[in-house]
């Protein structure tokens, strides 16, 4: 049957799910529950596309707009997630939901078109421009608890080993209340403004028990640490990371992320997959010090003509200004004005 593309309706959700599901380059990140966690927790728009045949779905993409007068404007696959691009039963069907999600962007005045693969969909042609400089980390979970420290580094194992005699203990929860305080902290000092609390809560409330939130506590029960994972398939991904002033002191990150490697296990967990880092930022070195190895992500941008590139760096153009700025700030001000901010910055 000939092959229809349209955008995504409620009453497809669930098939869109159980497609995802069992592709073979499904991820967490191509759930349809980010088209509602998105728009409510962020107040962007996201026109997923779906291709049928039938009434079976042979190909989904989703897609969410950035519009913002200073970080330009962009139909993306996808916001706030690390991975995106099309799933399809065929290359063909995939390159025809690109194709449309490009038609649709020329049409709504959206000059450039962001795919976020793992890997490279479209070398070789001129049309589209690699976005480079950042890699992914994933790693097989170990046997047991002991096998897993072993399974880590000499250097970082003493360091883990050194963490787990500072009396530190861990709590899940469903609140992002205390979660959310110590990562607000955390990308405040990094110069980042806070992504909206709401859509932490968003999360928790669509993806339920794919989604966990872990508290690092001192002895005296105070949330040293904080992180928010997700989990689908075999694979546990942490997400977002906070800490107070005291994480540093007790090696927290440390101790938590080993938490959740044995707590990953113990769930099913067979995959761990440390997420994104900007080559040779701090990130990217810590989580090789773990034993994980980059692998460059196939990001690409196809661009409308006479559109240049847009600056996404760090170190230069409007992301560098912002963020020199914002290391200034009061922390509660940057919690206040971060928000309306970073809805733009996923």
């Amino acid at each position: 049957m000939p092959v229809i593309v349209e955008t995504v309706t409620e009453a497809d959700y669930p098939a869109w799910d159980e497609y995802v599901f069992h592709h073979l380059d499904g991820t967490f990140c191509h759930l349809v529950g980010w088209k509602s966690v998105i728009e409510k927790g962020a107040g962007q728009s996201c026109p997923y596309l779906v291709a049928k045949s039938g009434n079976d779905i042979v190909g989904v993409l989703p897609l969410t707009i950035k519009k913002h007068p200073l970080f330009g404007k962009a139909l993306i696959s996808n916001m706030f997630c690390v991975y995106g691009g099309a799933l399809a039963s065929s290359k063909e069907i995939g390159d025809r939901l690109v194709e449309e999600a490009w038609i649709w962007a020329q049409k709504t005045g959206l000059p450039i078109l962001e795919i976020r693969s793992k890997v490279a969909q479209h070398d070789g042609d001129t049309s589209w421009v690699p976005i480079e400089g950042a890699a992914t980390f994933s790693k097989d979970l170990a046997a047991d608890d002991e096998a897993q420290l072993l399974a880590i580094p000499r250097k970082q194992r003493a360091v883990i080993r050194k963490s787990l005699k500072n009396n530190l203990r861990t709590r899940w929860t469903d609140s992002v209340d205390e979660f959310y305080e110590l990562y607000a902290r955390s990308v405040w000092s990094l110069g980042t403004p806070v992504f909206p609390k709401k859509l932490f809560a968003s999360l928790v409330a669509v993806f339920g028990d794919r989604v966990a939130v872990q508290l690092t506590e001192d002895c005296d029960g105070r949330p040293v640490a904080s992180l928010m994972s997700f989990f689908f398939k075999d694979t546990v991904m942490p997400y977002y990371a906070g800490g107070g002033t005291l994480v540093r002191k007790y090696a927290a990150h440390d101790f938590m992320y080993y938490q959740l490697m044995l707590a990953a296990r113990q769930k099913g967990c067979t995959q761990f997959d440390f997420g994104r880092s900007k080559i040779d930022t701090g990130p990217y070195k810590f989580k090789k010090n773990w034993g994980f190895e980059p692998q460059p992500l196939g990001y690409e941008m196809r661009l409308a003509d006479g559109v240049e590139p847009p600056n996404l760096s760090q170190q230069s153009g409007p992301y560098a200004t912002l963020s020199n700025y914002w290391k200034k700030m009061p922390f509660g001000v940057s919690k206040l004005l971060g928000p309306p901010l970073a809805r733009h910055l996923g």
